[in-house]
């Protein structure tokens, strides 16, 4: 049974939400973002960060790493691999990821 958070979001809801989720895409059944650092420790370190926020909503991204860049791809595996309210609170957590 799924539960509100698990339940696919459509396209236009999807459209909507990213609206509030600067430099996030829809693609593909998945939303994502590349972040650029200044170098690898920065980047890693933005990866760490992110453990924490999924490690708490136990919902983990797929991270892909080359040198000082990161990309993201957000989506649920227990809804089908698609775009649900988790990848959306999931976003808006690591973008508001603050570097000093």
């Amino acid at each position: 049974m799924e539960t509100p958070n698990n339940t696919p979001l459509s396209e236009p809801e999807i459209e909507t939400a990213l609206e509030q989720l600067d430099g996030w895409q829809f693609a593909e059944n998945s939303i994502g973002k590349t972040f650029q650092f200044g170098n690898f420790r920065e980047a890693i370190s933005f990866i760490m960060r992110i453990s924490f926020e999924a490690e708490e909503m136990n919902h983990h991204p797929e991270l892909s790493n080359v040198y000082s860049q990161v990309h993201i791809a957000l989506s649920t595996h227990d809804a089908g691999n698609r775009v649900t309210a988790k990848d959306i609170e999931l976003a808006r957590r690591i973008n508001d990821i603050s570097w000093i």
